[in-house]
């Protein structure tokens, strides 16, 4: 396997924002962006695609996690936007969803751009086979060589809400592909 794709440990600057108690003569803004810390995620594995065939290949010191999840159907691959992976690509928040115009400019907190401060993508993949360390999937939406950053069993009665709404440009049908 060709594992320097990965090119190592690509650490991610994300947020965590633990609540903290305010201190008298202190704002509440700067408390909290002092409790603010950065953490550094690992990659799992690596998407690897070929034709309309995707695979998900977890590091081998990872393989032991993948226990029990060819009981499941589907799960969510959670993966790294690496292609967009720059100065300012990580400044953008605010899109027109699915790169038309014809829908409103919208912040990428509100959509699923590929573009956003933190590059996380997520899908959920129906679980064709797994197979050691190597889970063979349909229906992924990551480009090849993305690295995984974690993998969740989907779960039906967590993961789905009937009653969820969404606003209107999400329902129109999507236009054809660049």
């Amino acid at each position: 396997m060709r594992w320097w794709l990965i090119g190592g440990v690509i650490g991610v600057s994300l947020l965590s924002a633990p609540i903290y108690a305010e201190n008298p003569g202190h704002s509440p803004q700067n408390l909290r962006r002092a409790a603010i810390k950065t953490i550094c995620l690992n990659p799992v594995g690596v998407v690897k695609k070929q034709g309309q065939r995707a695979w998900l290949e977890v590091l081998p010191e990872y393989g032991p996690g993948l226990t029990g999840l060819k009981e499941f159907s589907h799960l969510w691959v959670f993966y790294w936007f690496h292609d967009n992976d720059n100065p300012e690509e990580r400044r953008t928040l605010q899109v027109h969803p699915r790169r038309d115009p014809a829908n409103p400019l919208t912040g990428v907190f509100a959509c699923r751009a590929p573009v956003r401060p933190n590059l996380i993508g997520f899908t959920a993949c129906r679980i064709i086979k797994v197979e050691g360390n190597v889970v063979e999937v349909a229906d992924l939406d990551a480009l090849d060589g993305s690295p995984i950053l974690d993998l969740k069993p989907y779960i039906p009665g967590g993961d789905a809400i009937p009653e969820a709404v969404t606003p209107g440009w999400l329902k129109r049908s999507k236009p054809p592909a660049d």
